[in-house]
C-alpha cells in the first residue's frame, strides 16, 4: 500500500451497518482529519470479518491499491486505507443513496406497481433524468477504458448514487459477495453475472473493453426498468442460450428511442460492432445538463 494512502485505525469509527456478504462487510463510518479542512467526514468503509481467508484478505487489498490509482469524478473516491493489523479497512466516499439497483427500486415501491407496464410510474425520472445517468456511468467507463482498465461487473449493483443523484461507478468486487442471486455458479469458473455478460465472454471467456459495452447496454435496460433483472422470466441456462444464439434484451416499456438506440448498439453480437464510451458520451451529450462538462473526464484536458 503507497504509504501516503495509509490511514490511522483510531481516527476511524464504524457507526453502522450497510451491507454484509459472506465475507466482506460495509459500515457507514466517520473518519477524522481524512479529508483537508474537515474535522470529521462520514465514510463508507469496507472490510472482511474473521471469516476471511489469508488470500481473501490479500485481495481485498490488492483491489484497494488498484483505488488508489484512479481519480475521476464518476468514480466512486478512495479516500484512505488501514492496512496494518487486522481486519483491515478501506475508507471510501459515503455515497449516500446507495447502490443503483436499490435505487431504481425504491423508486417503483414507492408508487403503486400493478399497472406498470400500462402507464408510467409516477415517480419515474425523467428521459433527461435517465439520460445523465447514462452518461455519469458511461463517463467513469471511458476513463476505465483509457487506462487499460477492464470492470467485467458492470451492473446496476456496482454503481453508488450521491445525495445530489450522481451516479458514480463503485464496487470493484464485493459486490458479487451481496448480490449473490446476481450470479450464476457454472461449473468451476466461480459465480458469473451472465445476464451482464456478452456472447464472447460467456462462450470463451474473453473480455475486453466491447465486452464491458455490452454490459453497460444490460445497465441501461436495468435503469429504464427500474432495476429488474433482465430477461424476465427466462432462467440462468435459457439466457446462456439466448445470447449464444444471437438474442438481445427487448425493448422495455416507456424506454425513450435515445436509450433503446443506445441499448440495441452496445448489445451487437459482434464486439466490433459495438460503440466504444466515448461515442456513447458523444451521444447523450445534447441532453445532458451544463454541470457535466464541469466535473467530467470526457471534458478534461486529457
Amino acid at each position: 500500500i503507497p504509504a501516503i494512502w495509509e490511514f490511522e485505525r483510531d481516527k476511524v469509527s464504524l457507526l453502522k451497518e450497510l451491507g454484509k456478504g459472506a465475507f466482506g462487510m460495509v459500515y457507514l463510518g466517520e473518519a477524522h482529519g481524512i479529508i483537508h479542512g474537515e474535522s470529521k467526514t462520514k465514510v463508507a468503509v469496507k472490510t472482511v470479518n474473521e471469516k476471511a481467508t489469508f488470500l481473501q484478505r490479500q485481495e481485498f487489498l490488492n483491489e484497494a491499491c488498484i483505488m488508489t490509482e484512479l481519480e475521476c469524478n464518476h468514480i466512486v473516491r478512495l479516500l484512505g486505507i488501514v492496512s496494518k493489523g487486522i481486519p483491515p479497512l478501506v475508507i471510501m466516499e459515503f455515497m449516500i443513496r446507495g447502490d443503483l439497483k436499490n435505487y431504481l427500486r425504491s423508486i417503483r415501491e414507492d408508487a403503486d406497481n400493478a399497472d406498470y407496464y400500462t402507464r408510467p410510474n409516477p415517480n419515474r425520472p425523467t428521459d433527461i433524468q435517465f439520460h445523465k445517468m447514462a452518461a455519469e456511468i458511461a463517463d467513469g467507463m471511458l476513463y476505465l477504458e483509457d487506462r487499460k482498465f477492464l470492470h467485467r461487473d458492470l451492473a446496476t449493483r456496482n454503481c453508488l448514487v450521491n445525495g445530489n443523484l450522481v451516479v458514480k461507478i463503485g464496487d470493484f468486487g464485493l459486490t458479487r459477495d451481496i448480490y449473490t442471486s446476481d450470479y450464476y455458479h457454472k461449473n468451476e469458473k466461480g459465480p458469473l453475472p451472465v445476464r451482464w455478460m456478452p456472447p464472447e465472454s460467456i462462450r470463451d471467456s474473453i473480455f475486453t473493453s466491447a465486452s464491458d459495452v455490452w454490459s453497460y447496454g444490460i445497465t441501461l435496460w436495468e435503469i429504464t426498468t427500474l432495476a429488474e433483472q433482465p430477461y424476465p422470466g427466462k432462467s440462468n441456462e435459457d439466457v446462456v442460450k439466448y445470447v449464444l444464439d444471437g438474442g438481445c434484451p427487448e425493448r422495455p416499456p416507456f424506454c425513450s428511442d435515445k436509450l433503446y438506440h443506445l441499448l440495441a448498439k452496445c448489445t451487437q453480437f459482434q464486439a466490433k460492432m459495438r460503440p466504444k464510451f466515448r461515442t456513447i458520451i458523444d451521444l447523450l451529450l445534447p441532453d445532458l445538463p451544463d454541470t457535466f462538462q464541469d466535473v467530467s473526464y470526457y471534458h478534461s484536458e486529457e
